[in-house]
C-alpha cells in the first residue's frame, strides 16, 4: 500500500512454496488468477479446465465476498490464502459481473495442473485443416516456450497460425521474449525501464520458426506476458490482433530472498512495447475489435475465432 502497487508483495515460506509450485506447473485451489484493480478484487482469468472455469467464473468478474466475508480492502495475498485450501473442501464466492446482479458460487477445491499449451478448440466449432490453432493459457510454466516451439515445428506446413491468448494472465517475462523471437526476424520485442529511467531493449535474433500469417486473439483477461507478446507482434506488423482491449499490466516484478526463508516480489521496471507505448492500466488495442456478449458465451458462438479464420 505504501508503494501504491498491488504487484509488490511479501511472501512467507508457504506463499513462496505456492508461487514456486505454479512455475513448476501445479497448485491446490479452484484455478483462478486474481488481481486488485481500482481497489476491487477482480478475476483476471480462470485457468483452463479447472473448477473455477467449470463453475462459470469469467475474466473481469468482481469478487465481493469470500465465505461470507467482504473483500473490501483485501490484498491479493490474503484473498488467495482464503480461496486456496485442501483438495475436496469448498469455498463460496459472491461474484458481481458487469450489469448483472451478484451471484453466489460454491466451488470445490482441487489439485490444479497448469497446462500451458492446448490445441483443443474452445467450442464445438471446427476450423480448416490447413490452419494451426494454438491456445496458450499461461506463460507461468518453465516449459511453456519449449512446448510452443515443438508445436510450431510439427506444423511448419500449415498455411497460417491462430494463437489464442484470451484469458491468459501472463507469467514469466522470459517466456514472452522466447516465443516472440520465434516469429520475429530481428526488431524490438520489448523495452524495460527502471526507476532511474535506464532503458534496456530486448531484440529478436535473426531467423524465425515460420513466416506464415499469424492472428493473435486477446481479451480483457489477457495480461502481462500476453500483452508483451501481442504488443511485439502488433508493433512489428507480424500478426493481426483480434478481440477486445487487454487487461493493462505493464509492470515487471523480481523476486528477492529475505531472512528466514521469506521472499519479496517487488516491481522493478515498467515495460514498453516496441513502439514505446506504456500499456499499464490501458492495455493493448486490437487491430480488429470483436466483442463477445453473454449470449455468445452461453451459446458457444465464438465470433472472435470465426473472425480469426476469416482474416
Amino acid at each position: 500500500a505504501s508503494l501504491n502497487d498491488p504487484y509488490t508483495k511479501f511472501l512467507d515460506p508457504k506463499e513462496f512454496a505456492d508461487e514456486t509450485s505454479s512455475i513448476k506447473g501445479s497448485l491446490k485451489g479452484i484455478g483462478i488468477q486474481i488481481g486488485v484493480k481500482d481497489g476491487k478484487l477482480m478475476v483476471i482469468a480462470p485457468i483452463e479446465d479447472t473448477p473455477a472455469e467449470r463453475a462459470g467464473l469469467q475474466a473481469d468478474d468482481e469478487i465481493l465476498e469470500i465465505d461470507g466475508v467482504s473483500t473490501k480492502g483485501i490484498t491479493v495475498d490474503k484473498a488467495a490464502d482464503k480461496i486456496r485450501g485442501k483438495e475436496g473442501t469448498q469455498v463460496t464466492l459472491l461474484v458481481k459481473r458487469k450489469d448483472v446482479a451478484p451471484k453466489t458460487y460454491t466451488i470445490t477445491r482441487a489439485e490444479i495442473e497448469i497446462k500451458s499449451i492446448s490445441q483443443k478448440l474452445p467450442t464445438d466449432m471446427t476450423i480448416p485443416n490447413d490452419f494451426c490453432y494454438i491456445r496458450l493459457s499461461s506463460f507461468i510454466s518453465r516449459n511453456a516456450a519449449t512446448e510452443f516451439g515443438n508445436i510450431l515445428n510439427t506444423n511448419r506446413n500449415k498455411k497460417g497460425f491462430i494463437i489464442d491468448l484470451r484469458s491468459n494472465p501472463g507469467g514469466l517475462l522470459t517466456n514472452a521474449i522466447y516465443i516472440s523471437d520465434m516469429f520475429l526476424d530481428g526488431g524490438t520485442i520489448v523495452s524495460t525501464v527502471d526507476r532511474d529511467g535506464y532503458k534496456e531493449t530486448q531484440r529478436a535474433s535473426a531467423g524465425v520458426y515460420t513466416k506464415k500469417p499469424v492472428v493473435v486473439l486477446i481479451n480483457k483477461g489477457s495480461a502481462s506476458a500476453s500483452e508483451i507478446f501481442s504488443g511485439a507482434m502488433k508493433d512489428n506488423h507480424r500478426a493481426v490482433i483480434i478481440g477486445e482491449q487487454s487487461f493493462g499490466k505493464g509492470l515487471v516484478q523480481e523476486i528477492n530472498k529475505l531472512p528466514y526463508e521469506s521472499w519479496i516480489n517487488i516491481t522493478i521496471q515498467k515495460y514498453l512495447t516496441p513502439n514505446g507505448t506504456d500499456i499499464n492500466k490501458k492495455g493493448i488495442t486490437p487491430d480488429i475489435v470483436v466483442k463477445l456478449t453473454e449470449d455468445d458465451v452461453k451459446n458457444k458462438n465464438d465470433l472472435q475465432l470465426k473472425k480469426a479464420v476469416e482474416v
